[in-house]
């Protein structure tokens, strides 16, 4: 009997080892193979696990100056994957604008240099999705003109036509940091219907003080019923596709979408001028399932 005891020990000190050493350490990459989801197939999954810079059969990088006003200047040299990792790091530089006008109104010309780089790399004509369930692990950097995203892209319509689903992105409202879950799609009148869910930061970092050292999960849930969207599992957004009609009558999120990871500085970041660089926004992974079912 007591030699059954003795044995009875160990296997539980072995199992309860086991799982501890399963459990990811989430101030660190995850080296694990993708876990199964039920009722799923794996049908992509970039794990950032070659050093060096992202594969441009998968991604594609914007470059210059793009959208909404922003500082920064997208370029490749800001992104390299290492140890497991891809790094979208924030620079304080300055970088010429070749396309520079001297008298322009229009913002992406009229300066003639930038003061701060990053990067932003997508999926556009190489990977898109109809529906599925998306995981992306990532940390974000909180600093001030940090503006951190991960979203999607309709292939088809333009924008906002197309759609715009915002997994994760991060800034700061009237100076409070606040994380976002977003949908959009085309409103009357040729405007931008959004279907918009805030949580500010001190929700996540009063219960956790480290939250913001961490790695976590983003994920979507996307079919032709809802969009859900999902923080650490905690859920943050849902939007109903009857919700998502264009006034012509077209669904754009009954149509592929693709991927888009960057780092944006400025804008409804806010001032970094005070701000200490490099600002890093680091992705682990992105794993994309979709249904089983035909």
């Amino acid at each position: 009997m007591k030699t059954n005891k003795v044995i009875l020990s160990l296997i539980l000190i072995y199992l309860s080892g086991s799982i501890l050493a399963q459990k990811q350490d989430a101030y660190a990459p995850d080296a694990r193979k993708p876990k199964a989801l039920k009722g799923m197939t794996l049908v992509w999954n970039e794990e950032f696990n070659k050093n060096g810079k992202p594969d441009t059969a998968i991604w594609r990088y914007e470059r210059g100056f793009v959208r909404n006003q922003e500082l920064q200047w997208y370029q490749e040299d800001n992104a390299n994957i290492k140890n497991g990792v891809l790094h979208i790091e924030g620079r304080r530089e300055k970088v010429k604008n070749p396309k520079y006008t001297a008298g322009s109104t229009r913002w992406n010309v009229s300066r003639e240099y930038a003061e701060y780089t990053s990067a932003s790399i997508q999926t556009r004509g190489k990977k898109s999705w109809l529906y599925g369930t998306f995981l992306i692990r990532a940390r974000i950097d909180t600093a001030k003109g940090s503006w951190p995203a991960i979203w999607t892209l309709g292939t088809s319509g333009g924008w906002p036509a197309g759609g715009e689903i915002d997994i994760m992105e991060f800034y700061r409202r009237k100076g409070q940091p606040i994380i976002l879950a977003n949908v959009a799609c085309l409103g009357e009148k040729r405007g931008t219907k959004w279907h918009t869910e805030i949580r500010p930061l001190t929700d996540f970092t009063s219960k956790d003080p480290d939250w913001v050292k961490k790695f976590h999960i983003w994920k979507m849930e996307w079919d032709s019923v809802s969009i859900k969207l999902f923080l650490d599992d905690l859920l943050i957004n849902t939007t109903l596709l009857t919700e998502t009609v264009n006034p012509d009558g077209r669904n754009p999120f009954k149509y592929p979408q693709y991927i888009l990871l960057n780092l944006a500085l400025g804008a409804a970041g806010e001032d970094p001028s005070k701000t200490p660089f490099p600002i890093n926004y680091e992705v682990d992974y992105v794993r994309v399932y979709q249904s089983k079912k035909k």
